[in-house]
C-alpha cells in the first residue's frame, strides 16, 4: 500500500492534500488546548519535538501529522526543522512520506536548513529499498535550489542505470524539474534522456517520453531507434503515458512519413483509362507504373496505426481523445471513420470531458460530415445539459445537415427556439439561418418560420430572427419586399440595438422597392435620434443619405435635421461621419470630385454574407491540445509539420540485434550483483551441451557458435568498461571533491576486474567442453582469447595510466584545501554555508556644480518650463546578490545602483558590481562574456581585471588576480530602453563561465529633475487621460509628516524634489534615462489617515509599476 501511495503521489502531485485531509481528524483541539490564548506556541513545540523524538513510530506518526496540519493552515513550523529531519532515515514509510512533504514545503523558503538534509538524501539514493531510493530523489528535485543542481544531474544520472524501473521512472521526472530549474543543463540532460529511451520497461516510458517533450521536442533523431520499441510498448504503458507517447508519435510521423490523402489519385486512374490505342508497350509499362506508384503506406506507418487502434476502448477518455486525434492526422480518409463511434461513447462522462469532446467532433464534422451521420441522434440536446454542451451539439446538428436530414433537424430546431435558455435560443436561430443558406431547399421555408418569430414575445428572440433575416435577404432581396414591410412596421416594438440597425439597414439598402415606408421611418428616427444607441444613429444618419440620393424632395429637411442633430452629438464617431456624410451627398463649392459619385458609394451592389461555422478557423491546429480549445496558440504548444514531399530514409529506424545485446550487456555489466551470471553458465548445462554433439559436424558447428559467442561477450565486456569509463569521467568532471573520485574509481576498477576473471573462467570451461575432433578449431579459439585478454589487459593498463596521471593532475590542489577527516564526505561542505562578512566599498554620492544651470537660466524662452537635471537626494546602500560564492565556485558578485551619472553615455544606468573572492586562491582574468540582452538593450561591461607594464617602447601584458578574501568594485553601464527587463549574461574567470543576470527596479531607470510649482502644474495639465495613474492608499501614522514621506519616496525611486505652496501635497518629479519622457508624482494628503497617490508620465507601463511600488512604501509602517 505503500508503494501504491508514493506512486499515485508521484504522478497526480496528489501527497499535500491527501496527506493534509488525513492529518485533519488529529488537529482536533484537546482538553487543554481550549486556552489556546493563554498557552504559548513554544510550548506546544516542545511536545511536539519529543513526539518526534520517541521510540514509537506511532507518536512520531501523529507528530507528523499534526505538524502537515499546521502547514496546512498555514502556520510556521520551520523551527522543527531539526527534529522533523532526523526521522528522514525512519523505516516506517508513512512517516518517511510525511517527513518528504514537510521539506518538499519547507525548502524554498530556508534554503540553509534545507541543505542540511541533503547528506541524507545522497545516502538514501543508495538504499537498497527501492521506494526509499524514489522517494529520496523526488525530494532532491522538489528542493528548488540552485546551489544544488551539480548533485541533482549526478543523481539523476545515477538513477537512470538503476536496477529498479521505479527509481528510473522517478529519474525521468525529476529531469523535468531540474531543466526548469536550470535550463543550462540542456545537453547533459539530452544524454540521460537518451539513455532511458531504450528502456524497455512499460513503467518508464511514458515518463522519458514527457522528459523528451519538455527538454528537447525537436530532438527527433532520437526516436528513430526507439520508435518501434513505442509502438510496440504503447498498449501496455500507463494510461497517462499513453497520451504523452500518442501526442509524441503524431508529431515524428508526420515528419518521416508521406502523406496518406492523395488528391490526385483518381486523376491518374482516369488518364491511364483513357490511354490511346496506338501506344507502344512500354510507353503502357510507364503508365501502369505511374498508377501502381500513386501510393503505398510505410510499414512503420501502419504498425502505429494498427498498435494505437485498440486503445479506442480505452476506459481514459484522454487516451481515446489521443488516439482519435492521431487517426485525424495521420490515417488515410477511408479509415479515420472507426474513431467516431469511440468519440460517441464519451458523451456518455462528465460535462468536461463532453465540452472537450464536442469540440473536437465540431471541428472534425466541418471536413468530413460522413463520419458522424450514423449518429446523428445521439447530438441532439437534453434539457439538462449545460448551456455549454447545448451550444455545441447545436455546431455538430448544424455541420452535419444536408438535404436528407435538413426536415428532421428543423423540427428538432423549433423546439429549441422554445427554450427557456435565451443564449441558447438565439443560437439556433443562428443554426436556422447557417442551414438556410447550404441548403437552397429550405431557404424560403426557414425564411418564413424565422419572419413568424418576430411576433414572439421574447425580444431577444425577436432581435437575433431580425439580425438573421437581414443577412437571408442579402442573398435574394427582389422577392422579399413584403418581409421588409413587416419588419418596419416591428421597428417601434423593438429595443435591442442590434436588430433596430438591421432593419434601418435594410430599409436604407432596398429604399426603392418601398418608397413609401422609407421616408416615414426616417421621420420616426429623426425623433428619437439623440435617445438611440451609437450603432442606431450610424443607421439612422445612412437611411437619411440614402434618401437624401434617391428621393430628395420628401426628405431633404429630414436628412438636413439629423445630420445637424449628428453634428453636435457627444460621440466622435457620429460627428466624424456626419461631416463625411454631408460633404459627400451635399454639394457645394468645397466639396471634391467624390460628390459626383455619391449614389454609386451608398447605393452599391454589396456581396452577401458567409454564414460559416466558428470552428472552421481552429483546423489548423492540432486536435485535443490547449491551443484549439482555445482557439489561440498557448505557451508550449508544439505544431504539426506539413507532410514531407519524399520520405526519409526509413533505415533510420533499424535497429541492430548485436547493439541491443551490447546495451544489455552493459546494463548487467554494471551491476554488482555477479552470482546469477556464474549459474547461467552451470556444470549441468554444460554436460547437456556436451552430450548434445553427436556427431563432428554438430560439434564443429557449435564450436563455431561457441568462438562466435566469446568474441561477442569479449567485445561487450570491452564496451562495457570503456563506457563505463566514460560515465565515471562524466561524473569526475562534474564533482569538485577528491574522496568522491577515488572510491568511483575503486569501485569501478572492482568491477571491470570481477568480470574479467568470470570472462577467464568462462573461456577456460568452454574450452574443456569442445570435443576432440574439433582441434583446429579450439587452437583458434584459444589464439582468439589470448588476443582478447591481452586487449583486456592492455585497455585497463591504459585506463589505469589515464586514472593514474589524471589523478596526480588532481593532488596538488586538493593538498592545498584542509580535507575534513570524515568518514562519510559529501559533495557538499555545510561549512561553505556561512555569510561573507567582506566589506563592500559603496561611492559617496557626487556633487555636481549647480553653475551650468545657472547659466543658461537666462537663455530660456519666456514662458517655456525650466526643466534641469539635478543631483540625485539619495543614495541607495541596498544590494543585489548578481553571483553566489556556492554558484562561482568561490566568486561571489553583488550590484547595487550608485544613481551617478554614467561615464558610458547619458541613456545608460550606472551600475557598480563588488567581486569578492572567498576562496584560498587567486581569481585570475575576470570578464564579461557572451551577453544575452532583449532587442535594444545595450551593455558596457568593464574591462577585464589586469594591467598593463610599459619598459622600453615593448608593453607586457601581465594579468592581474584578484587576490584571496580580496574584493573590487568595477563600474558598468546598462541602457534598459525605459523597461525593467532583465539583462542577462556571462561573467567570467579563466577557467569558468557562470550565467547571472540583472534586473533594475522601476525607480533606477529615472533622473532627478528640479522645476518649479508652475511648471509641475503645466507640465501635469499635459499628461492627463491615458498618461495618468492613480490610487487611493492609507497612510500609516507615522509616514504622515512631511520629511517621512520625502524620505520614502526618493528612497524607492529616483526622483527630485518640487517645491510645494500646499502643506499636504508633496511633488516629485524625473525623466527616464534613455528616452527623456517625463515622470511625475503627486502625494496629496487627506483626511482619515488617506492619500492620494497620482503619477503622470507618457510612459504607461513605467507609471502603473511605479504606482504598484511606491503603495507599500507609503502604507507600511
Amino acid at each position: 500500500m505503500a508503494g501504491n501511495g508514493l506512486s499515485y503521489s508521484e504522478q497526480g502531485g496528489e501527497a499535500a492534500p491527501e496527506l493534509a485531509q488525513e492529518a485533519a481528524p488529529t488537529t482536533a483541539p484537546s482538553a487543554p488546548a481550549a486556552f489556546g490564548l493563554f498557552s504559548s506556541d513554544t510550548k506546544k513545540n516542545e511536545d511536539l519535538k519529543q513526539m518526534l523524538e520517541s521510540s514509537k513510530d506511532s507518536a512520531k506518526l501523529d507528530a507528523m501529522k499534526r505538524i502537515v496540519g499546521m502547514i496546512a493552515k498555514g502556520k510556521n513550523a520551520s523551527e522543527l526543522f531539526p527534529a522533523v529531519v532526523k526521522n528522514v532515515a525512519s523505516k516506517n514509510i508513512e512517516i518517511k512520506k510525511l517527513v518528504y512533504v514537510y521539506l518538499m514545503r519547507y525548502a524554498e523558503e530556508q534554503q540553509d536548513l534545507a541543505l542540511l538534509s541533503i547528506s541524507t538524501f545522497q545516502r538514501a539514493l543508495k538504499d537498497p529499498n527501492q521506494l526509499i531510493r524514489a522517494s529520496a530523489l523526488r525530494v532532491l528535485s522538489s528542493i528548488r535550489v540552485p546551489i544544488i543542481v551539480p548533485i541533482m544531474m549526478l543523481a539523476i544520472k545515477e538513477a537512470s542505470s538503476d536496477l529498479s524501473p521505479y527509481v528510473r521512472k522517478n529519474a525521468a521526472h525529476a529531469i523535468q524539474k531540474l531543466y526548469s530549474l536550470d535550463p543550462e543543463q540542456k545537453e547533459m540532460l539530452i544524454e540521460v534522456i537518451e539513455k532511458l529511451l531504450k528502456d524497455r520497461s512499460t513503467l518508464v516510458a511514458g515518463s522519458v517520453v514527457m522528459a523528451f517533450e519538455e527538454v528537447c521536442p525537436d530532438r527527433i533523431d532520437l526516436i528513430h531507434k526507439n520508435y518501434r520499441k513505442l509502438c510496440t510498448l504503447l498498449v501496455d504503458v500507463e494510461e497517462w503515458g499513453q497520451v504523452v507517447i500518442i501526442h509524441m508519435l503524431t508529431r515524428y510521423a508526420r515528419t518521416q512519413f508521406v502523406s496518406p490523402w492523395k488528391k490526385d489519385d483518381d486523376d491518374v486512374v482516369e488518364e491511364y483509362n483513357e490511354n490511346n490505342f496506338y501506344e507502344s508497350d512500354e510507353e503502357q509499362k510507364e503508365k501502369d507504373w505511374k498508377v501502381k506508384k500513386t501510393y503505398v503506406m510505410d510499414p512503420d506507418h501502419r504498425l502505429l496505426l494498427r498498435n494505437t487502434k485498440p486503445l479506442l476502448q480505452s476506459r481514459n477518455a484522454a487516451v481515446v481523445m489521443a488516439v482519435a486525434q492521431l487517426y485525424w492526422h495521420l490515417a488515410p480518409k477511408s479509415e479515420a471513420g472507426i474513431v467516431s463511434k469511440s468519440l460517441v461513447r464519451l458523451l456518455r462522462s462528465n460535462r468536461e470531458v463532453q465540452y472537450i469532446v464536442l469540440q473536437n467532433i465540431a471541428t472534425m464534422s466541418i471536413q468530413r460530415k460522413g463520419m458522424f451521420e450514423p449518429y446523428l441522434k445521439s447530438f441532439y440536446v437534453r434539457s439538462t445539459d449545460p448551456t455549454m454542451i447545448k451550444t455545441l451539439k447545436l455546431e455538430i446538428l448544424t455541420n452535419l445537415a444536408n438535404e436528407a436530414n435538413i426536415s428532421t433537424l428543423l423540427r428538432e430546431f423549433q423546439t429549441y427556439v422554445k427554450s427557456q435558455d435565451k443564449q441558447f435560443a438565439a443560437a439556433t436561430i443562428q443554426a436556422i439561418g447557417r442551414c438556410a443558406t447550404n441548403i437552397t431547399e429550405v431557404t424560403d421555408t426557414c425564411l418564413s418560420g424565422l419572419v413568424c418569430l418576430l411576433s414572439n414575445r421574447d425580444e431577444i428572440v425577436v432581435a437575433e430572427s431580425v439580425v438573421v433575416i437581414k443577412k437571408l435577404l442579402q442573398t435574394q432581396p427582389s422577392y422579399h419586399g413584403e418581409i421588409i414591410k413587416h419588419m418596419a412596421k416591428l421597428l417601434d416594438n423593438i429595443t435591442v440595438p442590434v436588430a433596430r440597425a438591421s432593419i434601418l439597414w435594410l430599409i436604407g439598402e432596398y429604399c426603392e422597392r418601398v418608397p413609401k415606408i422609407a421616408p416615414d421611418v426616417l421621420r420616426k428616427t429623426a425623433k428619437s435620434f439623440t435617445n438611440e444607441d451609437d450603432l442606431v444613429k450610424l443607421q439612422i444618419l445612412n437611411l437619411g443619405a440614402k434618401l437624401y440620393l434617391t428621393n430628395s424632395k420628401q426628405t431633404k429637411l429630414l436628412t438636413q435635421y439629423v445630420l445637424n442633430l449628428g453634428k453636435y452629438d457627444q460621440s466622435y464617431d457620429i460627428r466624424d461621419r456626419t461631416r463625411f456624410i454631408r460633404q459627400l451627398i451635399v454639394p457645394n463649392e468645397k466639396s471634391g470630385a467624390l460628390s459626383k459619385y455619391a449614389k454609386k458609394i451608398f447605393l452599391a451592389q454589396k456581396p452577401a454574407p458567409l454564414l460559416e461555422s466558428p470552428f472552421k478557423a481552429r483546423d489548423h491546429f492540432q486536435l485535443g491540445t490547449l491551443s484549439h480549445t482555445l482557439n489561440s496558440r498557448a505557451a508550449g504548444y508544439l505544431e504539426l509539420s506539413d507532410w514531407p514531399e519524399v520520405a526519409p530514409d526509413p533505415a533510420l529506424r533499424n535497429v541492430d540485434a548485436p547493439e541491443a545485446a551490447k546495451e544489455w550487456t552493459v546494463f548487467l555489466g554494471k551491476t554488482k550483483k555477479e552470482k546469477p551470471t556464474e549459474k547461467f553458465y552451470s556444470e549441468s548445462e554444460e554436460e547437456e551441451d556436451e552430450s548434445a554433439s553427436t556427431s563432428a559436424t554438430e560439434s564443429e558447428s557449435g564450436s563455431e557458435s561457441e568462438k562466435e559467442d566469446k568474441e561477442e561477450g569479449s567485445s561487450d565486456e570491452s564496451s562495457g568498461s570503456s563506457s563505463s569509463s566514460e560515465e565515471s569521467s562524466d561524473s569526475e568532471s562534474e564533482s569538485k571533491e577528491s574522496t568522491v573520485k577515488k572510491t568511483s574509481r575503486t569501485a569501478e576498477k572492482s568491477d571491470s576486474e570481477d568480470i574479467k576473471k568470470k570472462a577467464k573462467r568462462i573461456t577456460k570451461k568452454r574450452n574443456t567442453s569442445s570435443s576432440s575432433d574439433s582441434e583446429s578449431s579450439s587452437s583458434e579459439e584459444s589464439s582468439s582469447d589470448s588476443k582478447s585478454e591481452s586487449d583486456l589487459r592492455s585497455d585497463s593498463e591504459s585506463g589505469k595510466s589515464g586514472r593514474a596521471t589524471s589523478s596526480k593532475k588532481e593532488e596538488k590542489p586538493i593538498q592545498d584545501r584542509k580535507a575534513p577527516n570524515k568518514k562519510d564526505v559529501f559533495l557538499l561542505d555545510l561549512d561553505d554555508f556561512y555569510p561573507v562578512t567582506s566589506p563592500l566599498s559603496v561611492p559617496a554620492a557626487a556633487v555636481l556644480s549647480p553653475s551650468l544651470a545657472a547659466d543658461l537660466e537666462g537663455l530660456s524662452l519666456s514662458g517655456s518650463s525650466v526643466i534641469d537635471v539635478t543631483t540625485q537626494v539619495f543614495v541607495p546602500t541596498k544590494t543585489h546578490e548578481l553571483l553566489h560564492r556556492m554558484s562561482g565556485k568561490g566568486l561571489a558578485a553583488h550590484y547595487h545602483f550608485s544613481r551617478q551619472p554614467c561615464i558610458f553615455g547619458d541613456c545608460t544606468v550606472s551600475v557598480q558590481v563588488t567581486l569578492t573572492n572567498t576562496t584560498d586562491q587567486k581569481i585570475k582574468n575576470i570578464h564579461i562574456g557572451e551577453k544575452k540582452l532583449p532587442p535594444g538593450m545595450r551593455m558596457h561591461g568593464f574591462n577585464p581585471i589586469e594591467f598593463f607594464v610599459g619598459h622600453c617602447s615593448i608593453w607586457r601584458r601581465n594579468k592581474k588576480s584578484l587576490e584571496p578574501e580580496g574584493s573590487i568594485t568595477v563600474s558598468m553601464g546598462i541602457d534598459f530602453c525605459d523597461s525593467t527587463q532583465t539583462a542577462s549574461f556571462q561573467l567570467c574567470t579563466r577557467d569558468d563561465h557562470f550565467n547571472v543576470n540583472i534586473q533594475p527596479p522601476v525607480g533606477e531607470l529615472l533622473l532627478p529633475v528640479t522645476m518649479s510649482e508652475k511648471d509641475f502644474k503645466k507640465e501635469q495639465g499635459m499628461l492627463t487621460g491615458m498618461n495618468e495613474t492613480s490610487a487611493t492608499i492609507a497612510v500609516a501614522p507615522q509616514n504622515s509628516t512631511s520629511l517621512v514621506i520625502i524620505e520614502r519616496v526618493v528612497k524607492a525611486a529616483n526622483l527630485g524634489v518640487v517645491p510645494s505652496g500646499q502643506d499636504n501635497i508633496h511633488r516629485f518629479a524625473a525623466k527616464t534615462v534613455h528616452s527623456g519622457s517625463l515622470v511625475l508624482v503627486t502625494v496629496e494628503l487627506k483626511e482619515s489617515s488617506t492619500a492620494q497617490l497620482i503619477i503622470n508620465t507618457e510612459k504607461t507601463v513605467i507609471g502603473s509599476v511605479l504606482l504598484r511600488e511606491l503603495k507599500p512604501v507609503l502604507s507600511q509602517g
